[in-house]
């Protein structure tokens, strides 16, 4: 697993950067999100949604916890998972995610809430706030992603 930097500059930049990840995901991916209360995840989350086909915007699954979409609104399945008000593990299971993986893309946010249980093989983003609003990205790249991390 290897780790990149990047530093983004404004919502535009988030976005972008999730356009662009949107352009080389597939079916059964997991994307954790990491940071703090505005952060940016949920930002990320809705570019790569609009990556994908997504014409309105995405609301924050924060109260919904999981906020689907499918064919036709994006090219293909994601479930958005806000797990920030889960009290633990034990909570994530009742969510049944691993359904979500045979037929979508899941996008985690908060995924430290998940224990054990998070995927070795997920694409970990940690976004960090840095002076004049902007936003220092930390990729943890598994093997999986390697070579299309490469072409984001």
């Amino acid at each position: 697993m290897a780790d990149a930097l990047t530093e983004l500059r404004g919502e535009a930049a988030m976005l972008e950067l999730g356009r662009r990840i949107a352009g080389v995901v597939r079916i059964g991916d997991v994307i954790a999100l990491e940071g703090g209360l505005g952060a940016g995840k949920t930002t990320l989350a809705r570019g790569i949604l609009e990556g994908l086909g997504l014409e309105e915007e995405a609301p924050s699954p924060s109260f919904a916890i999981v906020q689907p979409y499918d064919i036709p609104d994006v090219r293909l399945p994601v479930a958005h998972v806000d797990l920030y008000r889960l009290e633990g593990p034990e909570e994530v299971e009742e969510l049944a995610l691993d359904d979500y993986l045979m037929d979508s893309l899941l996008i985690i946010e908060w995924p430290d809430r998940l224990g054990e249980r998070a995927w070795p093989e997920a694409l970990q983003l940690h976004i960090d706030m840095v002076e004049d609003g902007a936003r220092r990205l930390t990729a943890r790249v598994p093997d999986a992603w390697t070579e299309r991390w490469s072409q984001i």
